[in-house]
């Protein structure tokens, strides 16, 4: 790989408002293993580096610290605001009062503006003080419709407050999407979701491309670094992966180069994260050179494990029979 990074070279996807946003951007989820400052400053390295879309959240604690970093680059001339693509997300703590949370994330990162807000999750945790990803709240809910499409009304008065250009959700299930995008007034820009090698979602991923709308891809490699409330003795690694291992020997890169060359030519946006310098550059620069076959790209989907990583099992409610709830696998959608 060669070390300067052709940025025009970045594959882009273009948004059904015509937005066009880069095919490759960096995550901001630190989880438990990395401090704010490490993830700030990977963040600053990443914009120095080429990087144009940024995946912030609320909950990542870490909104405050991005936001000297983007004040930094936009002082120091590296980039103008209007080159940047941010997200951010609201929390399920704050789904009655979506406009002062993303008033604080504005303030936090130092914007008068996103270019993405995203519903987090849709299950709401009204009034929970201290709710977090960290632990099974006994205020949690399960889907409602009339309670997601009211957060989303709240979403909507952001764009039309000049708050937010975009708007979407995250953490859906096709059930969800039809149950509520007839309700929309404004439709999701986007969909950001699991996806890698072992959980391709393709019924999913087909739906919401179809539906005009751009699938932002989390765990793109697999979340090595991710909690361990969510490790599972059934995991798959993804860049173990036989198929994965085998194409990266072929290309003398390493499994997550190729991971992330899939989900670019398949057609998603991955959101890796990496607070080091070497990683990042090389995750940017994978998807301009040395693309995989049709070959290569046919033995990866054909290498699906419907591996789940991100069960997202603290969010379940008192009385729900089991993470599958709240994936629409055993349980009801109600009013």
């Amino acid at each position: 790989m060669s070390n300067v990074i052709n940025i025009d070279a970045v594959p882009r996807y273009r948004l059904y408002t015509g937005v066009s946003i880069p095919m490759m951007g960096i995550g901001t989820f630190g989880s438990d293993k990395y401090s704010a400052e490490q993830v700030s400053e990977a963040v600053y390295g990443a914009i120095k580096a080429g990087y144009r879309l940024i995946d912030c959240a609320a909950v990542y604690q870490n909104e405050d610290k991005i936001g000297l970093v983007l004040k930094r680059v936009q002082q120091e001339k590296i980039v103008t605001r209007e080159e940047l693509f941010i997200t951010s997300k609201v929390w399920n703590d704050k789904h009655d009062d979506v406009i002062e949370a993303c008033k604080k994330s504005l303030r936090d990162l130092q914007l008068d503006y996103l270019d993405l807000y995203l519903i987090h999750w849709p299950f709401p945790n009204y009034h929970a003080p201290g709710c977090d990803g960290n632990s099974r709240n006994p205020n949690s809910k399960p889907f409602s419709i009339d309670e997601f499409i009211n957060t989303w009304r709240q979403c909507e008065e952001l764009v039309n407050m000049g708050l937010v250009k975009h708007i979407g959700m995250s953490n859906m299930t096709i059930p969800k999407l039809e149950a509520v995008l007839g309700l929309c007034h404004i439709r999701p820009a986007a969909i950001e979701m699991e996806l890698h090698p072992s959980f391709q979602q393709q019924e999913l991923y087909d739906y919401v491309v179809s539906h005009q709308m751009a699938p932002i891809a989390y765990c793109p490699i697999g979340s090595p670094s991710r909690p361990d409330r969510d490790r599972t003795k059934d995991d798959i690694v993804d860049m173990e992966m036989p198929e994965i291992v085998a194409i990266a020997n072929a290309h003398g890169v390493h499994p997550a180069i190729i991971c992330l060359k899939w989900a670019v030519q398949r057609g998603q946006i991955p959101i890796p994260f990496s607070v080091k310098e070497e990683q990042y550059i090389n995750n940017l620069k994978c998807c301009t050179e040395d693309p995989l076959t049709e070959e290569e790209m046919e033995l990866i989907r054909r290498a699906d494990k419907n591996c789940r990583l991100i069960k997202g099992q603290v969010f379940l409610w008192p009385h729900s029979k089991g993470w599958e709830d709240l994936w629409d696998i055993k349980g009801v959608i109600t009013k």
